[in-house]
């Protein structure tokens, strides 16, 4: 059954009346005060975003109405309901964000983890680009959801995504200006973006932004007077000035030292470098620089290192980061280049069909990516073709524990024979029975166990559902399942709250990650 029917109805629901999986007496609920959660980090906007709009945009009028009245023309869409996925394809209800607050909701997209759990993260990423209604409650800024979404995939390194989404709605705002200009940047389109800020009056170029686009178009004279006008009026700093000086005449400073590294790096200021030959290493900067070591000119160590990072947030596909590994034979030893050549041993054993040497191969493959924090996208590329295999004894144990971080999850626990307690656990979460954890478990497995239990628990988050708050219910549960400092607490009223609602194969998903996976690498 689809996750929109197990919702039993909540577009409706959400929008109409009190929710029909309530436990407790909606007026009771209604009125009592919401549950201690954990805190939220409080998050704006990220720090590395270009300079590229003024703020305010000059003497150009936004708004003639009062206010307090929202005005929109017949048939236009709010910019918090674009999205790339329609609900036929998530099956997430229109009305998933109710009465919530958008300014909690905001925070709650921010704060979710770029590390964590890859279901988690998988789920996040579908509400953030997924076509909703608007909560109900006014925002003070109409576009606050919609800059939550979008921060939330760069902060991953989402690029595409973000692209995409925000072609959608239009970068008419200035706000979601400046998130595309940067992404038209670091994906190649920097001239579109140049052409659209010139043709649009509502956005009000900052100098350095104005001087690169200057400077694209040929018109070097003009940026050059822009620069030294600029830098006369104290409208930009020395290391500013410096930088652009050397973008349009880099002749000029031939033989001079390298500029010093950038703390504060933007994409403006990675282009203007990328553009004088002294490229800075994306090692330690947000994701959003990662793409540009995916290119065959960026060496295969840097594209190695990038398409790890991009893959660990969800950035790239499984399959572009095994085109990356699988493109050429290392020449060296140790770190990276260790995971690459056991990953590709194996690799080859299975393309040959040869079950002795995938099996002999399988541990010191899978070992390597538990030390990059890949397993699943190991699981996700092999896992079909490990399970078709007749491996037998711990090589056999290894296979299907790798099945079971797999979407393939549920037909390994139906189709094998568990070998140990500890397997028939896991099968029994991976089925959504209940089950006892083995002896001598763990907080975490006794955790999970509990939000599985038979009958169904009862979990902290009603008050969100009987008082038309779903979407940020959800968002507080994935919030919790990826903070690595998580109480074993949190994780069964999580879990719960999935099973709650419909959410079944998240859940399940969740809970044998929280079982099957090692602690990822930082990013």
């Amino acid at each position: 059954m689809s996750i929109r029917r197990r919702l039993c109805g909540l577009g409706v629901a959400l929008t109409i009346a009190a929710p029909c999986y309530a436990q407790t007496s909606p007026q009771d609920s209604a009125t009592a005060m919401p549950p201690v959660l954990p805190s939220l980090p409080v998050i704006t906007a990220p720090d590395w975003l270009s300079d590229t709009v003024t703020r305010p945009h000059g003497n150009v009028a936004t708004a003639i109405v009062a206010p307090s009245i929202s005005v929109m023309p017949l048939g236009a869409l709010s910019l918090e309901a674009v999205g790339l996925l329609p609900p036929s394809i998530t099956g997430l209800p229109p009305g998933l964000w109710g009465m919530s607050d958008p300014e909690t909701l905001a925070r709650l997209l921010r704060a979710q983890p770029i590390e964590g759990l890859p279901a988690i993260r998988s789920f996040t990423q579908t509400l953030a680009l997924a076509e909703l209604d608007p909560p109900r409650q006014e925002a003070s800024d109409a576009a606050m959801l919609f800059l939550a979404r979008i921060d939330m995939l760069l902060a991953r390194g989402a690029l595409d995504q973000a692209q995409a989404l925000i072609e959608r709605a239009g970068p008419t705002n200035p706000e979601v200006f400046r998130r595309w200009f940067d992404v038209s940047l670091m994906t190649g389109h920097a001239d579109r973006a140049c052409q659209a800020m010139a043709a649009n009056p509502d956005i009000a170029p900052t100098l350095p932004a104005r001087i690169l686009c200057l400077a694209r178009a040929g018109d070097w004279a003009a940026a050059a007077l822009s620069l030294d006008t600029g830098f006369a009026l104290g409208r930009m700093t020395e290391a500013e000035a410096e930088l652009i000086a050397r973008f349009l005449d880099p002749e000029l400073f031939e033989g001079a030292p390298p500029l010093p590294p950038d703390a504060a790096m933007t994409p403006l200021d990675f282009q203007m470098r990328m553009a004088i030959g002294e490229r800075p290493a994306t090692t330690g900067l947000p994701l959003i620089f990662a793409h540009a070591d995916l290119s065959d000119l960026a060496g295969w160590h840097a594209q190695l290192d990038a398409s790890e990072r991009l893959m660990r947030a969800g950035a790239i596909s499984a399959g572009q980061w095994l085109a990356i590994y699988t493109s050429l034979v290392p020449s060296a030893s140790g770190g990276v280049w260790d995971r690459v050549g056991a990953l590709q041993r194996f690799d080859a054993a299975i393309l040959a069909g040869d079950p002795l040497q995938a099996g002999a191969r399988l541990a010191a493959a899978f070992a390597a990516m538990q030390a990059a924090g890949l397993e699943t996208a190991f699981a996700e590329v092999y896992a079909e073709r490990l399970l078709r295999l007749p491996l037998v004894g711990e090589t056999g144990l290894l296979a299907r524990r790798i099945g079971l971080l797999s979407p393939l999850y549920e037909t390994v626990a139906q189709s094998a024979l568990p070998q140990s307690r500890e397997e028939a656990f896991h099968f029994a979460i991976a089925r959504g029975q209940a089950a006892s954890p083995p002896e001598g478990a763990d907080l975490t497995t006794r955790a999970v166990a509990a939000a599985f239990a038979d009958p169904a628990p009862v979990h902290r988050y009603e008050w969100f559902l009987n008082n038309d708050r779903l979407g940020e219910a959800v968002l507080r549960a994935t919030f919790v399942l990826s903070d690595k400092a998580r109480d074993p607490g949190d994780i069964t009223d999580a879990l719960a709250l999935l099973r709650s609602i419909g959410l079944e194969d998240l859940a399940r998903r969740s809970a044998l990650q929280l079982l099957l996976l090692t602690t990822a690498p930082s990013q």
